[in-house]
């Protein structure tokens, strides 16, 4: 019996933990998202506070948009990641399962979670790393 979902969350997870001041402007952020390939950040202030997605950023934009023009751009420097971030985002534990992670995903309806160590965002996993590993092991059976 295939027992990856007992995998712990360190073993999957996005450790490149890039993060956000809740001070920085939208147009900050959605550059560190982009530099970074990411499509969430955690927001920190000296300990995690919240989260702010591309979806936050998307909803504070007037148009669809696949790239920011000079018009956006403006727009979105007059607004911060504190004003538009989700506060207390769920999270978990570096020693946690994958099993417990995907649950957790599914019972709060988020696509991915900061993993928080002793208070301290040390990843990331993604409704993409769990799929990578579903991948993985079906290529091992």
């Amino acid at each position: 019996m295939n027992k990856r979902h007992l995998t712990e969350v360190q073993d999957w997870m996005s450790d490149k933990a890039v993060t956000v001041s809740p001070d920085a402007t939208l147009a900050e952020a959605y550059d560190m998202m982009v530099e970074n390939d990411v499509r969430r950040i955690p927001v920190v202030d000296r300990e995690l506070v919240g989260i702010i997605t591309y979806s936050d950023i998307l909803r504070h934009v007037p148009v669809s948009i696949e790239e920011i023009d000079e018009a956006t751009r403006v727009l979105l420097t007059q607004r911060t990641v504190r004003d538009v971030m989700t506060y207390s985002p769920i999270t978990i534990n570096p020693s946690a399962t994958i099993q417990e992670a995907a649950e957790r995903m599914l019972d709060y309806q988020v696509s991915g979670l900061p993993v928080v160590r002793n208070g301290k965002v040390v990843g990331m996993i993604t409704e993409g790393d769990i799929f990578r590993l579903v991948v993985e092991s079906w290529s091992e059976e």
